[in-house]
């Protein structure tokens, strides 16, 4: 699955930006030296990857029984899932890695060589891990609810896309300006897009921390109520 994670994900994306005519997306023909079509392109295909990578995390330890077993572990449950949690996000952020290649592409292919916003791409790499960050929390959490490997799939999608789209898509609705605000302020797409512009802020900083850290605990809640 990790292999197929990261050849799936290279592929799209490279075809997207290098191979496909007649695209937004594509960088030789827009003759335009920067990687915007990467970090516009990786989230929706991370959208789908991600929760492929995590819905065996729990679903299959449930099943098999191995669950028990894990807990007679001199180890926490806040350990467990902190441990599953790590594995998944090194795994997504290898398939990250590279794309160290597009980087140099663009530098070398820029007129003159390395007339590109170099700070603004780092900050949208950074934006992009904090991104995985959040939707691999969200993945393992799903896949603690259920033994259907299919189910944690498609729960983990749909929250994922909710906290992507969702609430920003409610943020147009014709609500009150603080409501509005606030749905945004909830969302990940506008965390992400001030990110990718390359503008550091720690309101976003905190606000990815939050949402992975709150999705670990509602993760390790859930594998104590077993106990209950």
């Amino acid at each position: 699955m990790g292999y197929m994670v990261i050849c799936v994900f290279l592929f799209i994306v490279g075809l997207f930006i290098w191979a496909i005519p007649g695209t937004d997306f594509n960088l030789i023909q827009n003759g335009s030296a920067s990687l915007d079509s990467l970090f516009i392109l990786a989230p929706w295909v991370f959208l789908f990857l991600i929760p492929a990578v995590t819905m065996r995390m729990f679903t299959e330890e449930q099943r098999s029984g191995t669950i028990e077993t894990l807990f007679t572990r001199p180890i926490t449950e806040l350990q467990i899932v902190l441990a599953k949690f790590g594995a998944s996000i090194i795994l997504v952020l290898i398939s990250l890695v590279p794309t160290v290649i597009y980087f140099i592409s663009v530098y070398r292919l820029a007129s003159p060589v390395g007339n590109i916003d170099v700070a603004g791409i780092l900050g949208s790499y950074l934006g992009l891990v904090f991104l995985c960050s959040g939707f691999t929390a969200i993945g393992i959490f799903a896949s603690s609810l259920t033994q259907n490997q299919i189910i944690s799939f498609l729960l983990a999608l749909l929250l994922c896309f909710f906290f992507y789209n969702g609430f920003e898509a409610l943020s147009t609705f014709q609500l009150s300006l603080p409501v509005r605000n606030l749905f945004s302020a909830l969302g990940i797409s506008s965390h992400y897009s001030s990110m990718s512009r390359g503008v550091i802020d720690t309101r976003d900083v905190v606000y990815f921390i939050s949402l992975s850290a709150f999705f670990v605990f509602l993760t390790k809640f859930n594998l104590e109520r077993r106990k209950w």
